[in-house]
């Protein structure tokens, strides 16, 4: 037998029972659109995830009051430790990597204007939020670049809640009160939407000083620093202990880079996307034993046609390479038409749910092609050998 028989023959073996061939495919074809449809959803996630995440820039160091010897970010647990303050925020500008700082606190306040009322989460920050978080002014201005220590009564809004309490009117100038309170509107953010969950659009931005004021409170709840992009980290690390050490006494506050929650963060969502499409593999599993099952299955109804083949003079490499290439075939064929449909799926789903991340990691897709190829060859091995091994007289007497 010449190759073109080898494959003529199997061509033939596989179309004469097309039921037998469309299930023992089929399994192979759910496996691996699980796979895909699920890492397309995991990759999905993971992208959405850390694009969310990196929107204000990579080049960011977090300082929160405490010492914690854990890995992340600090719990904000400061009774025990000395507070961050403005101070220190004003300090830390004598770096010679400090491209802006900004000292913040966060809470929740009541806001009212024009007889209407509102609770909405208001942000203490400085003049350089904007500039360090890439944040855009719609109208107006960002608050000014006054004495952190006693900045003027000004209020930056979210584009929600300037729309909720003055409409389509322009509320430059107004008085908006934020608790007891009363600030000037100088400026209108552009829309920003939900940051991981947090509603930008439905806040307002006053200085730190007079947060602190609203909210009685006595230090900030954190320090953004933010550095030149070509500067070292641990050499931008190093000058912010050196700068607090020297105000505080001792180390009792928390650095943390964003690059490292970036990378703890990216490490975490890998693991979830391998698990996930761990579970698209646990279908990939049972088409593989569905396959292995039907070809010894076919090796038992065939023993008279193997009969024949060795008796007119094929060898057992022969046999074994038929039955291979035809388990292959199988797996092959159901690799391709799961990845059809998986993409197809994705795709479909991708169309019909905006808000749903999908997006196909080909090295997941092409790895699980691969494996489908691998089931075929392992599937096909067993009943080849025990094709082959079957005596010719034995088999040609089998009805």
């Amino acid at each position: 037998m010449n190759w073109f028989d080898i494959l003529q023959f199997s061509y033939r073996a596989l179309t004469a029972h097309r039921l037998r061939t469309l299930l023992s495919a089929s399994g192979i074809a759910v496996g691996i659109a699980s796979v895909v449809l699920l890492t397309a959803i995991g990759d999905g996630v993971q992208r959405f995830v850390l694009s969310e995440f990196t929107q204000f820039g990579t080049n960011i160091i977090n300082i929160n009051p405490g010492k914690i010897s854990t890995h992340g970010g600090s719990l904000g647990a400061i009774g025990s430790a000395r507070l961050l303050t403005i101070e220190d925020g004003m300090a830390l500008k004598q770096s010679r990597y400090a491209q802006f700082t900004n000292a913040n606190v966060v809470g929740n306040a009541e806001i009212r204007a024009q007889g209407r009322s509102r609770r909405v989460t208001a942000y203490g920050q400085g003049p350089s939020f904007d500039k360090a978080f890439n944040m855009q002014v719609a109208i107006g201005q960002f608050l000014p670049d006054d004495d952190p220590r006693n900045p003027r009564p000004y209020v930056v809004l979210g584009s929600k809640v300037r729309h909720e309490l003055f409409g389509d009117a322009n509320p430059l100038g107004t008085i908006l009160q934020v608790g007891s309170a009363r600030f000037r509107v100088i400026g209108v953010m552009a829309p920003k939407g939900n940051v991981l969950g947090f509603d930008l659009d439905d806040t307002v931005f006053v200085p730190t000083a007079r947060a602190l004021e609203v909210f009685n409170r006595r230090g900030v709840m954190e320090i953004n620093f933010s550095y030149f992009p070509d500067a070292p980290v641990q050499a931008v690390i190093e000058d912010i202990r050196r700068i607090l050490v020297a105000r505080h006494g001792r180390e009792d506050f928390t650095i943390t880079p964003q690059k490292q929650m970036l990378s703890t963060l990216t490490t975490i969502l890998n693991i979830l996307k391998f698990s996930v499409a761990a579970l698209g593999g646990i279908s990939l599993l049972v088409g593989a034993v569905g396959m292995i099952t039907l070809m010894h299955i076919t090796v038992s109804e065939r023993i008279a046609e193997i009969g024949l083949l060795t008796a007119l003079g094929a060898t057992r490499a022969r046999i074994r390479l038929l039955f291979l290439l035809e388990s292959i075939t199988l797996a092959t064929m159901g690799g391709f038409a799961g990845l059809a449909i998986g993409t197809g799926i994705a795709h479909l789903l991708k169309l019909l749910i905006d808000s749903l991340p999908v997006n196909i990691p080909w090295d997941y897709v092409l790895g699980a092609l691969c494996i489908s190829m691998l089931i075929g060859l392992v599937a096909g091995v067993a009943p080849a050998i025990q094709a082959a091994k079957l005596n010719p007289v034995d088999a040609l007497r089998t009805e």
